[in-house]
């Protein structure tokens, strides 16, 4: 099978398109014929070695972390009946997504509901569970006007939706107008422009922050008294006269149930209530995904396609 592997660490050409033995699942475990994995601006980091949340990976490596597909073969005590299903998991730390071929755990497997494709199921498995605990935080309402920073990313789309169904109106901010035009939302911001949140005229009541810095700093500088910030990326860097009047959240490393996450973001998908939008490399370019996310040239989830 063919797969990326990663030798070094260092910029995006590292990430080699190789081929080796096909896998076989240990006990407990199926494999995967992978039709789409999942790229996340955490494998970057990964990638260059860089500080973060996990600790540095052995190499040589196969990042990725999310895969979806048929299950093609199974180890001992699993199940017949995963036998051809078409599944969608979340590899945790263990990678191995960038592939042609991917094991893990029976106990990992979600079955992917009629009418979502493998590409839309891996952004439901890692960046939709991730929106459902954000959103749970948010506790959002319909007299909500709710800023969202990255709206046309993989995240922020999503959340632009929910807001949306959820009555409440919603401030699309992100860089560029080609990415606002692929986002429904009561208002607009282009924040390449120095004066953007000059410019908008909703008061927002919510903002969720992807993208921290001096964007999300003139994001929360837009809060209505009694407003709240959720920030689940770069932190915004609070000061004391920052606080008066209104609640700061951080949503990353809270303990969650990741499987059950998934599968409400997987029943969002299956209803109607979200439509997922993808940037799609084959699996060979991987190289050039991590440069497109690292630049913020992708629009919704990017998904690599073997």
């Amino acid at each position: 099978m063919r797969l990326i592997r990663q030798h070094a660490f260092g910029a995006p050409d590292v990430l080699r398109f190789e081929e080796v033995p096909d896998l076989s699942p240990a006990p407990g475990q199926v494999r995967i014929a992978v039709a789409a994995a999942g790229v996340h601006m955490i494998d970057t980091t990964i990638r260059s070695g860089g500080p973060g949340p996990f600790p540095r990976p052995d190499l040589p490596m196969t990042p990725g972390r999310e895969v979806a597909g048929v299950v093609d073969a199974l180890g001992s005590d699993v199940d017949s009946g995963w036998l051809g299903q078409r599944v969608v998991a979340h590899l945790g730390m263990a990678s191995g997504g960038y592939a042609e071929q991917a094991v893990t755990a029976a106990e990992a497997l979600l079955p992917i509901p009629e009418g979502i494709t493998e590409p839309e199921a891996v952004a439901l498995v890692g960046t939709g569970r991730t929106a459902i605990s954000i959103l749970d935080l948010a506790q959002l309402s319909q007299t909500d006007v709710v800023l969202v920073t990255g709206a046309a990313g993989g995240l922020g789309s999503i959340f632009v939706q929910a807001i949306k169904h959820a009555g409440a109106k919603v401030i699309a901010a992100a860089g560029g107008a080609a990415k606002l035009a692929t986002v429904d939302a009561d208002e607009k911001a282009d924040y390449t422009a120095a004066d953007w949140a000059e410019n908008v005229t909703l008061k927002p009541t919510v903002v969720l922050d992807g993208v921290g810095g001096q964007i999300g700093r003139a994001a929360l500088k837009l809060l209505k008294p009694t407003g709240r910030i959720v920030m689940y990326s770069k932190p915004v860097d609070l000061k004391g006269e920052d606080l008066f009047g209104i609640t700061a959240i951080g949503a990353l490393g809270r303990p969650f149930d990741q499987k059950v996450l998934a599968t409400r973001a997987l029943q969002e998908a299956a209803q109607g209530r979200w439509k997922i939008t993808l940037t799609a490399f084959p699996l060979a370019k991987a190289a050039q995904a991590h440069e497109a996310i690292e630049t913020r040239a992708t629009v919704g989830k990017t998904v690599l396609i073997p």
